[in-house]
């Protein structure tokens, strides 16, 4: 693997994490009515997408897209769970396990 795919990941990595603090912030802005966790839920869409378009110089879209939405997925529905006081159930459990087998299986294909 390249170094520039290398890169890609990386890219992609921070697109993923600033994904998630803009989907947490957004719960906390309570319809954008409170001040800073706005402005952090604009910040961090701003900051993923960048970083999104970015990875995808160097990486295949849908298997760029398939990671960054699934894997932003699964740790916001875990960050509910764990942290927002969100039920746990069965179906949500499989939902998680089917975005992250369907990532993978996307992967399988080639990721580059």
């Amino acid at each position: 693997m390249s170094t520039l795919v290398h890169m890609g990941y990386g890219l992609l990595a921070g697109a993923i994490a600033a994904e998630i603090l803009a989907t947490t912030s957004m719960k906390y802005s309570e319809g954008f009515s409170k001040l800073w966790p706005s402005i952090i839920t604009g910040a961090g869409y701003v900051i993923a997408f960048a970083l999104l378009a970015q990875a995808l110089k160097t990486l295949q879209v849908g298997t760029a897209y398939a990671i960054w939405s699934g894997v932003g997925t699964a740790a916001v529905a875990a960050i509910g769970i764990l942290f927002l006081g969100e039920t746990l159930s069965l179906a949500k459990v499989a939902g998680i396990v089917l975005i992250v087998a369907g990532v993978a299986v996307l992967n399988l294909g080639g990721a580059h």
